[in-house]
């Protein structure tokens, strides 16, 4: 009885704080949303004239989602790999430590990640991106001129990827572990190799808890700030060109950089994009949800 109180009250609580949270940006949002656009224009300097709210804030959005896509593209494979390697492949000592790598890098603060990109990375990559303008340039993704240093939204999906690896790989270890040592022989005594063993028994299994440390890598991935300030040169430009500098921004790291120098009405502008990106990890969030749930019959007990 205790137990199930305190279980009801911690909920509760959590939903009343996040509920608190939209409230408060919503409240502080509102004078920029309800100021005409060019009386915005003429108060806030990082608002270009002729330049509506939703027209700020949507290249803001393009930015952040496309750096997550990225981060989300590179990271998933790899870390659906790793975990696979530790739970199934690797030795049970060389396991360990691999866990424990995996968990320490989960714990290194962001603006370390954002040093090692800006320091190390870039210049690393100048090469490879010059090599696939030369080559790739015919795909817009990969058009040139490329940007020396590098600082372009691709250098900004790498560093996210590398940040958001350990958290994907050790919640798809922890499932990959979880299924079912009977559904694992059963497949081995029927003549499937462990590669089908994984594919058949595994795989369908840890669907859901893939899922689920995907979604919890792209929540980090959109919401991330120094690292994608210190590696990204930012413009506000629906585009597609992946080598390019000036192009995009994302929201996080634009509030930081903006925040300094931006007046009252300003501030709620920047508060006005953190409201949007409030409700676009919500929706992430609730979609993810919404998938794992489709795939809850599927249990150890089936």
């Amino acid at each position: 009885m205790i137990f199930s109180g305190a279980a009801r009250a911690a909920g509760t609580l959590i939903l009343v704080i996040l509920a608190l949270v939209a409230a408060f940006l919503v409240v502080q949002a509102w004078p920029a949303i309800s100021t005409p656009a060019d009386e915005l224009a003429a108060k806030v300097p990082f608002i270009d004239q002729g330049v509506s709210l939703l027209g700020y804030v949507g290249p803001l959005v393009f930015g952040t989602v496309l750096a997550a896509l990225i981060a989300l593209l590179i990271a998933t494979p790899i870390a659906i790999g790793v975990a696979l390697f530790i739970s199934h492949y690797a030795p049970r000592r060389l396991a360990q430590v691999f866990g424990y790598v995996i968990d320490l890098l989960a714990a290194i603060p962001s603006v370390v990640y954002g040093l090692w990109g800006a320091l190390w990375l870039m210049p690393k990559m100048f090469p490879v991106f010059q090599w696939l303008s030369d080559n790739l340039g015919f795909i817009p993704l990969f058009a040139g001129p490329v940007a020396s240093p590098p600082r372009t939204i691709l250098t900004a999906g790498i560093v996210l990827a590398v940040m958001i690896l350990p958290i994907i790989t050790a919640v798809s270890r922890e499932v990959f572990l979880q299924t079912p040592l009977l559904h694992q022989e059963a497949a081995l005594a029927l003549g499937a190799t462990r590669w089908e063993m994984i594919r058949l028994s595994v795989f369908p299994f840890g669907r859901s808890g893939i899922i689920s440390a995907t979604m919890l890598g792209l929540g980090r991935a959109l919401g991330e700030t120094m690292a994608v300030a210190m590696v990204l040169s930012p413009g506000l430009a629906y585009s597609v060109f992946l080598l390019q500098a000036g192009q995009q921004q994302n929201i996080a790291a634009n509030i930081a950089l903006k925040f300094p120098e931006a007046t009252s009405i300003g501030v709620n502008v920047l508060i006005f994009t953190g409201l949007v990106l409030f409700v676009i990890t919500l929706v992430v969030n609730m979609i993810a949800r919404w998938i794992v749930s489709r795939r809850r019959e599927f249990s150890g007990a089936n």
